[in-house]
């Protein structure tokens, strides 16, 4: 009897970048917010991934892309719980898991429409906060307008 394969096999990326452990309802959207629909390098999307972590996952490669430390932070706000590797000549060089920044810059757009932000060339800022039920929300420093994490428009 022939083994039968079980796992789909993918091409390792000689330099770039893997987003692993995205849960897997977030994965289209980091996708998304990264504009990586208008890449021309190689990109190699997954989800609904079996993981032992989350139960299952999201992953994507990018070849040719590291990012920079405002594309971690709208990362971090969209799956809390991603894994950074980079990789170069097919090597490991790092590997962080993201952390939620306290506070971001100018990556997101306030949901009030009366915000000095949404009026005046005024950039964004917002205090990254937990409601009492944990859940994380955005608080604007101008109006004071806090957000859920669905209503997040990043700019």
């Amino acid at each position: 009897m022939k083994n039968k394969r079980t796992e789909l096999k993918v091409q390792a990326i000689r330099t770039g970048t893997v987003i692993d452990h995205i849960q897997a309802e977030n994965t289209y959207r980091v996708f998304t917010m990264l504009n990586l629909e208008k890449s021309t390098d190689h990109v190699y999307f997954g989800t609904n991934l079996e993981s032992k972590k989350l139960g299952k996952k999201g992953i994507i490669k990018i070849s040719n892309k590291f990012f920079e430390p405002e594309e971690i932070s709208k990362i971090a706000l969209v799956a809390p719980h991603a894994t950074l590797i980079e990789i170069r000549d097919y090597e490991i060089i790092k590997k962080q898991q993201v952390e939620l920044p306290r506070e971001v810059h100018n990556i997101v757009k306030c949901v009030n429409p009366k915000c000095v932000t949404n009026n005046q060339e005024v950039p964004t800022q917002f205090k990254i906060i937990r409601d009492h039920h944990g859940k994380l929300k955005l608080l604007c420093r101008y109006c004071e307008k806090t957000m859920s994490m669905s209503d997040v428009q990043f700019l």
